[in-house]
Parts: C-alpha cells; structure tokens; sequence
C-alpha cells in the first residue's frame, strides 16, 4: 500500500499545498465518506485536536448515516446523492474550505452528491479512491487515485483500500499541519496537555528541545500558560511570555521564525 500512495505522490502534494493555503485564510477540511471510508476521515478529524492543538471545527468528518454510522451499519445511507451536500449546507461551506471525498470504489453516490455539491459553492475538492478513472475523481479538483487492486477478502474495503485511504489522509492533515508550523524538529508543539500523560510529555518535549532539566522546564510550561510552543519560544530567546506571544503571532505561529526574529 505505500508504494501504490507513493504513485500519487504529487497529487497528494498538490493537495496538501492547497489545503494549506485556506487553512491559513481560515478555512477548514471536511471529510465525506460512507462506511469505512467515512469512518476513516472521523477518525483523521477526531485525532487533529490532540496532536495538534487545532479547533475541533477546523477538520470535520461526515459520514453518510450521521453519528450512528460510525458504530453501526446504516444501509442505503451511501445511496443518497443528495445527504451530503444538505451536511455541507449546514456547515456553511464556502470557497476557503477544503472538501474531501472518499470512496474505495470512487463512484458513491453520497460523495460524487457532495462534492458536486463543494465545488458549486467555490470549495477546493479532493478526491480519495481506490481505482483509475473514477466518478469521485471527474467530479473533484484533485484526484487522488490510489490503484489498490482487488482485495484479499473480495469486497472488503476495510483491507488494502482503507489503509491506503488512512495513509493517505494522515499525509493530508500531518503535512498541512506541519506547513502551519505545528510541529519544531520533528516533534509535536502544539499538543494539548489534556490529562496526566500529555502534560508530563509537554514537560519533556520542552526539556528535551531546549536543553534544560525537567524542573526548568515545568516553570516554562507554566509561565506560558502550558503552551510548550510559546514555553521553547521563551526559553530559546529569554522573552517575557507577551513578547514571545506577540512574535508567534507574528510569525503566524512559526517557531523557527519567530525565534529568528527575537534573536
């Protein structure tokens, strides 16, 4: 599987840069799938907040049969060309988002209604399937078309097609999210410390990065508010925690430039 994704890899890329580029004028990214490949981008969407830091509202997963689906078989609800785009509707979509459509067999009709739906209101349209020459693919502005070939348990689209799907929408929001500068050296910043396990992974990830003790390191954290981005910011450049705040913001929150510009 990574090396039909790899085919696609300036797709992918084209995809990422554009995203990208509305995630910065505000826009968000919205997954549109059935079955599996709904439940993919659920999870895709589900993982963003934690890892890094971003609003639950700046990538959403809708899967055709509503929250019920993503436990629950909700037959037929794939068929209907129309569910998505009223979801889409009730989001209020518009030209600064991102819509995504996934279909292992890239001719569901809940995604080919939703993304016709995307691109009608001026929204960037992507396009995830499992086969060349697709009807998801014709109707999006990227298609991203991984050639997965016929699965092991014929008709199982959680096998070669789902991971690839999962591989290639962690390659969406990860690179993104890295153009956002939300990550330094390879390592997560803009993680929220929402329990016991991740605050003491924010001490250690400010430690380990800016080379002090552990001690060192909980002031930091504590100083900036628990925001390990602006914890390294100060202690890289010895700024108070308002003129390290202003220079991220600055910086549109990119930690290499903004301590290039306090130093």
């Amino acid at each position: 599987m990574p090396a039909a994704v790899a085919e696609c890899s300036h797709e992918i890329a084209a995809a990422v840069d554009r995203i990208t580029e509305r995630f910065r004028r505000g826009g968000r990214l919205i997954y549109i799938g059935a079955g599996t490949a709904g439940r993919i981008g659920v999870l895709d969407a589900s993982e963003c907040p934690p890892t890094f830091g971003t609003d639950p509202s700046m990538v959403v997963g809708v899967i055709a049969g509503g929250e019920t689906a993503i436990r629950s078989a909700v037959e037929n609800a794939e068929d209907d060309e129309e569910a998505a785009g009223v979801s889409l509707r009730e989001l209020g979509i518009g030209e600064r988002d991102t819509v995504v459509g996934i279909s292992a067999s890239g001719r569901t009709p809940y995604v080919v209604g939703g993304l016709t739906y995307a691109r009608s209101v001026g929204a960037l349209t992507v396009a995830i399937a499992s086969n060349a020459g697709s009807e998801i693919g014709a109707a999006a502005d990227i298609a991203i078309e991984v050639v997965t070939g016929p699965e092991f348990i014929s008709g199982s689209t959680r096998l070669k097609s789902g991971t690839a799907q999962k591989l290639v929408v962690n390659m969406l929001t990860t690179l993104s999210m890295i153009k956002l500068g939300k990550t330094y050296r390879g390592v997560m910043v803009d993680l929220l410390a929402t329990n016991e396990k991740l605050h003491a992974r924010s001490i250690r990830t400010v430690s380990q990065l800016a080379g002090v003790d552990v001690d060192d390191a909980a002031r930091a954290l504590a100083a900036a508010g628990g925001s390990v981005k602006l914890a390294l910011l100060m202690l890289a450049t010895g700024a108070t925690a308002p003129v390290a705040s202003d220079a991220l913001e600055q910086a549109k929150g990119i930690l290499r430039d903004a301590i290039a510009a306090l130093s």
